[in-house]
């Protein structure tokens, strides 16, 4: 199943946008999927860490602390 989404953006993204479709021979819907799909997985990555950093039970370690358990 797909969804059909209309958006706007700035020309000079849709030349680029345009230029890679044509250099890659895949569609610019292909991109912006891909695009999308690596934003909402970073922004999802993002928010983990930022869940952890504010979480009083999950313990900070030091650098040296960690090369040691990771035998480094």
């Amino acid at each position: 199943m797909s969804t059909t989404i209309s958006v706007r953006i700035p020309d000079n993204l849709a030349i680029k946008l345009s230029e890679i479709s044509l250099e890659t021979e895949r569609p610019k819907s292909f991109h912006i999927q891909k695009a999308l799909e690596t934003y909402l997985n970073e922004l999802a990555d993002l928010q983990v860490a930022f869940d952890r950093l504010n979480d009083a039970s999950d313990p900070v370690i030091s650098l040296a602390v960690m090369r040691k358990e990771l035998e480094l």
